[in-house]
């Protein structure tokens, strides 16, 4: 099944509505596709966890399935703004010291994700929300395309800007192996 298949399935599974914009994860092809209206408008190179996909929290594990974007933070601060606890540091990553610049930085924008499935992302010690799952810019652009991150979508700064600006809030963002 692809992608807009499972997502479909999930989404009539839970009575919801799709969403005019989707996006879609595909952990395997490290990439992310915006959907507008069942037709793909934009490819994002992206890096999900370095563990396997994971739903439990302290797994630092990518998780799976239907999420929505529940809100998108820093759309007033410059690109390569470092977050921390959803905060401005007041610095760009390459204004950090060389130990910080070492680390995932979240940095850009913030688009923060809410689980949409009791049990597997949403409720308990599965929460995305809880777990602080994000899509975010980064500081290691050269490591997109490939799995490095702690269980956040991470996509360039220029990407990061482009989907706070583009995507609304409550958009469904689905996450599968596939």
């Amino acid at each position: 099944m692809n992608l807009s298949g499972e997502y479909l399935k999930v989404v009539h599974q839970l009575n919801l509505k799709e969403t005019a914009d989707l996006l879609l994860v595909s952990i395997k092809d490290q990439k992310m596709y915006h959907q507008k209206e069942a037709k793909t408008v934009k490819t994002y190179v992206i890096s999900t966890s370095l563990n396997p996909p994971n739903c439990l929290e302290g797994s630092f594990g990518t998780p799976l399935g239907l999420h929505e974007i529940c809100d998108i933070i820093g759309r007033d601060q410059p690109l390569g703004m470092v977050f921390e606890a959803r905060l401005a540091l007041g610095q760009c990553f390459w204004e950090c010291d060389s130990n910080a610049r070492k680390k995932n930085l979240i940095t850009s924008r913030i688009l923060r994700l809410r689980g949409l499935e009791k049990g597997l992302n949403y409720g308990g010690n599965t929460d995305s929300f809880a777990r602080y799952i994000y899509i975010h810019g980064t500081n290691h652009e050269e490591r997109l395309g490939k799995p490095s991150s702690s269980g956040c979508i991470q996509v360039s700064n220029e990407d990061a800007v482009c989907l706070a600006d583009k995507i609304p809030r409550g958009t469904h963002l689905f996450i599968s192996v596939t």
